[in-house]
Order: structure tokens, then sequence, then C-alpha cells
């Protein structure tokens, strides 16, 4: 096998060449937003309409030579042929979602995934016409069930956010395909250190580059994966039009921190078993959510197409909306922020009633099916550098602390009243 096609190797040297000019092993920061354009000929004509993947540069928000570094590097890691970046993963899905849906189209969507991911689906895009039938993508004969003749995408996202309930990637392909239908994988949960949707068979891939593969948690950016072709016509028809472009800043920031994405998701994979092992032991856990416990009811699944557990945990407290507010006002190694794939450990409570109950486009029954995940509420956990047994400690601390009345402040209390009724 070639160095250059393991893992570790790739996340470093991919898409990256010494400087010819002065030699530098960094990739240079291109700031520039226009480009000398060729003389009048063939290679003008490529370059206005962007013929091909490496068509000379006209302007950043098409392409720019900090970018086309990113992109290369990603498809790489992913085993892609090639990838668009775009300003943040929701300008990734968006500008998916409007290359390949039209008035009159039907897309089968995962009933769990990100918000904004399940809001467009649901809310935005049938008003241009596209209806979605959100199903339980673990369950293959929903999915099977939703399919029509003018189905023109699958959406999945797996692990899904935020109960991390695995869907089999292989198996969902070959559906997709003996259809006709691409299917597309949300892999922000996982990064390609753990997960490569595309060697099981997904025609597109999603991240937010803002998480796991930033690292760092200092800047916004997307990407699609996917062939070259496919691509060509996201970045043509919707990345140019749609306008959400990444800044060359944030993809050297980006770029920068995906040479070190196969040694952090390591620790944190490590840490996060650790973690969820202490949690499934405590008293005041009623339920923990971790691929990598056998106790998770996808946990083969997860360990065939998954290289570990990934970082991610998800957990019901005993207690509910109560409890999480106790732990949240008790911890002190843990961050409580959205987010997740940095260097600091992060939790965010996900209440049933808001997240589940309130979302329209879901029916009674997915909303019943759902609650088994999460009870009145979820945790959700993202496993960041620190000591895993700091972060124990930390958990234990929050977990038993006594509540004290008051001390997230009065207007919080009338916030909660309000909300509890």
């Amino acid at each position: 096998m070639d160095e250059f096609e393991r893992f570790e190797t790739l996340a470093v040297h991919a898409g990256e060449t010494a400087d010819p000019e002065t030699g530098a092993l960094r990739q240079p920061l291109h700031m520039s937003t226009t480009f000398k354009l060729p003389s009048f000929g063939v290679k003008l004509f490529e370059a206005l309409f962007m013929e091909t993947a490496d068509s000379p540069y006209v302007y950043t928000r098409w392409a720019n030579p900090t970018l086309r570094a990113l992109e290369k590097r990603l498809a790489d890691l992913e085993g892609a042929e090639a990838c668009v970046v775009s300003a943040s993963g929701m300008a990734t899905i968006s500008s998916l979602a409007f290359t390949l849906l039209k008035g009159g189209d039907h897309v089968v969507v995962s009933e769990v995934c990100y918000a904004g991911a399940q809001e467009l689906f649901g809310i935005y895009m049938p008003r241009y016409g596209v209806e979605a039938t959100f199903v339980d993508t673990c369950d293959l004969e929903q999915v099977k069930a939703a399919i029509r003749p003018n189905t023109k995408l699958i959406y999945t996202e797996t692990p899904a956010n935020p109960i991390l309930r695995i869907t089999d990637i292989r198996a969902l392909a070959d559906i997709a395909h003996e259809n006709g239908i691409p299917l597309s994988v949300d892999s922000t949960f996982a990064s390609p250190a753990v997960q490569q949707p595309i060697a099981l068979g997904a025609d597109y891939v999603i991240h937010s580059l803002t998480k796991y593969i930033n690292g760092h948690g200092d800047a916004l950016g997307g990407a699609l994966m996917g062939t070259e072709e496919a691509l060509q016509n996201v970045r043509k028809e919707m990345l140019v039009h749609l306008g959400g472009a990444l800044s060359p800043f944030n993809a050297w920031l980006i770029n920068r921190g995906l040479t070190t994405l196969p040694v952090r998701v390591k620790q944190q994979a490590e840490s996060a078993l650790k973690v969820a092992q202490f949690l499934e032991g405590h008293p005041k856990i009623e339920r923990v959510m971790y691929p990598g416990l056998e106790s998770h009811p996808h946990h083969d699944l997860a360990m065939r197409q998954m290289k570990s557990g990934g970082g991610m945990i998800a957990f019901q407290l005993k207690g509910g909306l109560g409890a999480a507010i106790n732990m949240a006002e008790h911890i002190k190694v843990f961050q409580y922020a959205t987010s997740l794939g940095h260097a600091h450990s992060l939790m965010f409570y996900y209440p049933a009633d808001l997240y589940v109950d309130q979302v329209e486009f879901l029916n009674d029954e997915q909303k019943k099916n759902i609650r088994k995940w999460t009870g009145e509420g979820v945790v959700r956990a993202s496993i960041g550098l620190e000591n895993a047994d700091d972060l124990i400690e930390d958990l234990d601390r929050a977990l038993t602390a006594k509540t004290i009345k008051g001390m997230v402040g009065p207007a919080a209390y009338e916030l909660l009243k309000k909300y509890l009724g």
C-alpha cells in the first residue's frame, strides 16, 4: 500500500505541496476575491463557464486556491472523487437540495437529524413544491414503503443528532440504487476518521466542517463529497447562485485543524467510551446511548461501519429538566454549549416536549418512537481532549450536587415556569 493511502498520512499531506516559489510547507492563504483572467481563448471560456473542477480562477465565490486545497484533502480523506466546500453545513445541505430537487419532486428524509436539515425539508422545501416523507431510516421497510416514482433523493444522518441512532448505510444505498435514487449521508458526528460512507455506497457525503474536521471551534464551514460530475453541478448551479461561499481564511483554519483529525478523534473516542461506561453505571442516569457500548441497540452495526464509537454520547437523566439544569450549573470542565467536535468537552440538553413533540411535520407515531430514545429529554455530550478521568469526576460531582434554588437566577426560573406551564 502506498504510504499516501493511509488515513493519518493523507490528513497531513493530501492537497498540499511545498510552495514552488518560497518552499513554504503550509498552503498559503489566498485572500484575493478576484483573479486576473486568461487571454481570450479556450482557457478564458473554461474559466467563465466553470467547465471543469480545475478551471482557471475567476472569483472566490466560484473557486479559490486555498479552498481548492482543502477540497482536495477532504475528497482524499473521504475516498471521494471530488469535494465542494461552502460557508456552513447548512449551506452545503441547501446547495444539495436545490441542485437535486424541484417542484413536484419527493424526498425521503430521516426523521431524526440536525434540526436545520429537518426544517429545510419539512418546512421550507414544501414552499417550492417539494414534498418530504420523514421515516426512521434504521427501518429499511419504512424507507422502501416511502419511495415514490418521483422520489429524487434519500437523505439520512448517521450517527443521528442528538440520539446517536445508527443507519445501515450499505443497505440503504442498495435500496436507493435499486430505485435509481441517490443517497446522501450526513456523517458529521463521525468524521472521516470514524466512517466513510462513499465506501459503503453513498452518493453524497455531508460534513459540517465546523465540528470535528476543524476541531478548534474557530471557523464555520461545510463540505459535500461525491463524484466530479455531480459536485461540479452543485458548484455551478447552486453554490454560485445561493452565495454560500466559504471564506478563504476559514478554509485555511480548517485545513490547519484537519492535519490533527486522526489523533484528536482517536483520543476523543477512547475518552468517550470511558465516560459512557461510567455514566451507564451511575445511579442518576436513566439510559446511555453510545454506539461503542454493547447496550446500544445498533452496536453491532456501528462496529461494522464505524472504526470506533466516536466522540459523542447521549444520555437520559433521572429527574428530567430539573436534573439537567442542576448538572449544567455544576459542571466545571464540561462547557454548557452547542456544537461538537471541539477540544473543549461540551454538553447541551434537549427537552423532548420542545425538540420532539412540537415538530409539526412528524406524526404522533414517529414522535412516540423517538421518545423511546429521548425519554423526557436527552443530554448530548461532545467529548473533547481533556483527560477522561477529569471529565468523569466533573460529571460525578455535577450529577450528585445538591440543588441550590435560585442559582440560575430569578429570570431563568420565570422562563422555566412559563416553559413548564
